[in-house]
C-alpha cells in the first residue's frame, strides 16, 4: 500500500496514535505496534498504537514513507505518507 494515514486526538506527545484502517497492511501494521481494535459506538475497526505520533513517523520514514501533508480537524491531527511503489 503506498498510502498510510496516521492521526491522533488532542495529546501529540503521549498518543495513542491511529495507524490505519481494518483494510491496511497486517504485516505494516505489525512493525507500528499496532492491534486492529474496535471502539465502542463505531461500526468500523482501526489499528491503533500506543506509541506517540513521532514514534510512528520514524518507523514509517524507515520503510521508505514520506510525509506528502499534514493537517488539523477540531482536535484530530492528521499525516499523510506516500511510499514509491518498487518497480519489479
Amino acid at each position: 500500500m503506498p498510502y498510510v494515514m496516521i492521526s491522533t486526538q488532542i495529546r501529540l506527545e503521549t498518543g495513542p496514535t491511529v495507524c490505519g484502517d481494518e483494510w491496511s497492511d497486517p504485516e505494516l501494521m505489525e512493525y507500528l505496534g499496532a492491534r486492529l481494535t474496535k471502539t465502542l459506538g463505531n461500526n468500523f475497526q482501526e489499528y491503533i498504537s500506543q506509541d506517540t505520533v513521532r514514534i510512528i513517523l520514524n518507523k514509517l520514514e524507515k520503510r521508505g514513507y514520506k510525509l506528502k501533508a499534514m493537517t488539523g480537524l477540531g482536535q484530530t491531527c492528521i499525516w499523510t505518507l506516500h511510499k514509491e511503489l518498487d518497480d519489479e
